[in-house]
């Protein structure tokens, strides 16, 4: 049986400021994975140091011409990366181009759709083209001239400052006046190169997860989120500053368009894996619910009580099966 197990590596770690939440991740992703069926490695990536982390506490490199390493002097080769890495080069697509010129299947989407996801100015844009509700944005690069009464006019306020390119939470502020931009856009220029100014949307916050394979299409039950923060920050989100509600409160009929909207943004992007779509149910005048997409995670948190296990214990579905499936649909 052992003969025919497969070799996972679970890559986490990267060079983003959520270094150490994608390590709980990997160790999310562990304690998930089916043992009897998969052999299970962690490969910690940071920088150029790449090296597996050992059951015995030792550690062992990663050879980058293939991802191989050695154990008792025997080659061990990976039949499959699964990406925990939020941020770069996890989630930006340069790990998605390594394995793509090493032909090592991976759990993620692809180059271009990484890319794209990444840089939320871009998939904003892009996405929108295609009729979906996005806030209004504006793009500023580093050392460009901007001018304060320009930008209140054109988006309001509040609105937030956030990384335009960047996978992590940390950079984003919400600015309620104009005395607040300058300040927060320095914050924002500390996380990336490119800053989007973003209008305030004022609703309920929900995340829905997904996946599809071959034989199935999946739409978790979409999660709540409450906090009584400015809004859902690095503190809420990794400090437990928030209620998440699963499934989200809000009528049937929302929470059907918002599946479907889920599952038609899979298909736009051609997604791989699970992802997670972060929405705001707004109102129009004449109260109906408008859903407005805020982003996408292509390597959305696994650790135990992320919003992805969570959907997956309310759909009624095992996590272990989910991972066997993702794995499975690349062979």
């Amino acid at each position: 049986m052992n003969q025919m197990k497969r070799t996972i590596a679970i890559v986490c770690g990267g060079d983003s400021s959520e270094y150490d939440v994608s390590l709980r991740s990997a160790q999310g992703l562990y304690s998930f994975f089916d043992k009897e069926r998969y052999d299970i490695y962690i490969v910690d990536v940071k920088g150029t140091d790449w090296h597996v982390n050992l059951e015995n506490g030792d550690t062992a490199p990663i050879d980058r011409n293939d991802f191989s390493f050695l154990r008792d002097g025997k080659a061990v080769v990976f039949d499959y990366a699964y990406i925990t890495i939020h941020g770069q080069p996890g989630e930006n697509g340069v790990m998605q181009g390594y394995f793509e010129l090493i032909h090592l299947p991976y759990s993620t989407c692809s180059v271009l759709v990484e890319a794209m996801t990444f840089d939320k100015y871009v998939l904003n844009n892009y996405l929108r083209g295609f009729g979906i509700n996005v806030a209004d944005s504006i793009l500023l690069r580093r050392g460009e001239s901007y001018d304060e009464r320009e930008i209140e006019k054109r988006i309001g306020m509040p609105c937030f400052v956030k990384p335009a390119a960047d996978g992590s939470s940390f950079g984003v502020s919400k600015v309620k006046n104009t005395d607040q931009l300058a300040p927060a856009l320095r914050v924002a220029f500390m996380e990336s190169n490119e800053v989007m100014i973003e209008r305030y949307m004022d609703g309920m916050e929900i995340s829905q997860g997904a996946y599809k394979t071959k034989e199935k299409s999946v739409i978790f039950p979409a999660t709540e989120v409450v906090t009584s923060n400015e809004f859902f920050d690095y503190n809420a989100k990794y400090n437990g500053q928030v209620e998440e509600i699963t499934p989200a409160r809000m009528p049937e009929e929302t929470a059907r368009r918002v599946s479907e909207q889920t599952s038609r943004i899979y298909d736009i992007l051609h997604a791989n894996g699970i992802i997670r779509i972060d929405y705001i149910i707004t109102k129009d005048k004449e109260g109906n619910d408008v859903i407005n997409m805020l982003e996408i995670n292509t390597t959305p948190g696994m650790t135990l009580t992320s919003f992805i296990p969570q959907q997956v214990r309310a759909a009624g579905l095992d996590i272990k099966d989910v991972l066997t499936d993702i794995v499975e649909n690349q062979f």
